[in-house]
């Protein structure tokens, strides 16, 4: 659960510091719909850019700002795409919120606010005293460094060593101190373990662990959900939405399927992994190459009981994929063959590697259920290839320059191919053998308590409600802490 209770002589020294620092924290209601920041603010947006580390961009951890990396304001809607079926191969429409128009071009900065924000202003977490520890497999230290640094807090990041270089050259300008970890992608143990050191042998370090704090799940739950439920009401027309469909990290983002299916109770909930690491599909492990995905044990904070599959992709048709979509030959290639529409090639880079797997499980899923033009499929794209430049110009070094020909090869290979292989819908006894599985991360390595994971299962739907309905509170105490510093 998310812990509200106060503190009250570490809140004193936290509103004097963001009173000094010129901040103002905004409200989920703000999150989910920006008509309602004051006018004030918006105005000084104007001169502020998407990525500036300055306090007011906290306004813009919303799924609506104008895509511009200047000036820009907010719009009605979140910012979606719709991929075409001449790319897909199949009739159902799939539909994607996209993350690149987030500070830091990823929606995980979003998640890191919701773990961040409630400590703070009820005083638990003092950024004149601790250091914010952001334990993770990429973006969402990347966006927690960002909100410490907009908050005027320090921080650590601690992230796997083999992430890509992009990660770590832009943490190096907000972050205080980087740690990396042994291994790849999947290397959480080792994540947790430098965690622990820190805890042993630092007496002012506050960690925020996206795996296990119910802020991320809630911000996914109510802010996305709300998002994928508004493009939905504009796109749908006569159609029926089917599902979403989600890899999982942190399972935080897959939390705005438990938001849908209560608006539509027929929908599924799809959660998606790498075949190389197949923790929920086969109860198994190994390493990968879809960053941000896929990390050999089930979160905490993943409500297994509502999901419904369980779809793996190979990480060799992420990687493929990623260069049919993003080298100039490819482009050309889909534009002209295969007669997909220029404004959607030209989109492309919007998609980073885990958005490709969330592609890629959408088709699965489409073929699965025998999809047709009137169903909705809805995803995320989390990121964009800004964030891997470095994995293009490597697969290059490995495999050469890339042809027409390397375009069929792809798109027929590992994107018109896929089946309805390494999947499974889940019955009620899949879902407490996945749910099992956090036993031995959670209970036996972590120490919480066993009573809480029971009731994770048996107190359902009631346990997950409780942290749904808990929004309004955490604003009302956001709503106090402004008028305590002063500034609105």
């Amino acid at each position: 659960m998310i812990d509200l209770t106060k503190n009250e002589e570490q809140l004193k020294r936290t509103v004097e510091r963001c009173r000094e620092r010129n901040i103002i924290i905004p409200t989920f209601e703000q999150m989910k719909d920006p008509t309602k920041i004051p006018e004030k603010i918006k105005g000084e947006l104007k001169g502020i850019g998407l990525w500036d580390v300055v306090p007011r961009n906290l306004f813009r951890i919303t799924w609506k700002n104008e895509p511009l990396e200047k000036r820009g304001q907010f719009q009605s809607l979140a910012n979606y795409m719709e991929i075409p079926p001449e790319l897909t191969g199949v009739e159902a429409r799939v539909i994607a919120l996209v993350g690149k128009w987030f500070p830091t071009g990823a929606h995980k900065v979003g998640a890191t606010f919701g773990c961040l924000v409630p400590p703070l202003v009820t005083g638990q977490f003092d950024p004149t005293y601790h250091k914010a520890v952001w334990p993770s497999t990429g973006n969402y230290c990347r966006g927690g460094a960002y909100d410490a640094a907009l908050l005027a807090c320090e921080s650590i990041a601690i992230l796997p060593e083999e992430m890509s270089q992009e990660r770590f050259d832009w943490l190096k300008t907000v972050a205080g101190e980087i740690i990396k970890t042994p291994g790849s992608e999947s290397n959480v143990k080792e994540i947790y373990d430098e965690v622990a050191r820190l805890k042993a042998t630092r007496e002012n370090v506050f960690v925020f662990n996206q795996f296990s704090e119910f802020g991320n799940y809630l911000f996914h739950y109510d802010v996305t959900g709300h998002a994928m439920e508004e493009v939905l009401e504009k796109e749908i027309g006569k159609g029926s939405y089917r599902g979403v469909c989600l890899t999982t990290g942190s399972a935080g983002t897959i939390a705005c399927g438990d938001y849908l299916k209560q608006v539509y109770p027929a929908s599924k909930i799809a959660a998606g992994e790498a075949v190389q690491c197949p923790t929920l599909w086969l109860n198994g492990y190994g390493a990968h190459r879809i960053e941000g995905i896929g990390d050999k044990h089930v979160p905490w904070i993943h409500n297994v009981r509502n999901t419904d599959l369980i779809i793996a992709i190979d990480d060799a048709d992420s990687m493929n994929i990623m260069r049919l979509f993003n080298e100039s030959e490819g482009r050309k290639y889909l534009a002209n063959d295969v007669g997909v529409p220029e404004e959607a090639v030209s989109k492309l880079g919007l998609l980073g590697i885990s958005s490709i797997a969330n592609l890629l499980m959408s088709i699965k899923f489409a073929k699965y259920y025998e999809l047709t033009k009137d169903d909705v499929i809805l995803t995320v794209f989390t990121d964009s290839m800004d964030m891997y430049q470095s994995r293009l110009r490597q697969a290059k070094t490995a495999h050469g320059s890339y042809s027409v020909l390397d375009g069929v090869k792809d798109y027929h290979g590992h994107l018109k191919s896929q089946k309805t292989d390494s999947m499974i819908e889940l019955n009620h006894y899949d879902r407490k053998r996945v749910h099992h599985l956090k036993y031995f991360t959670w209970i036996e390595q972590q120490g919480f308590e066993l009573d809480e994971l029971n009731a994770q299962w048996y107190d359902y739907p009631a346990y997950w409600e409780r942290i749904q309905k808990m929004t309004p509170k955490i604003d009302a105490l956001i709503t106090e802490f402004n008028e305590k510093v002063g500034l609105i």
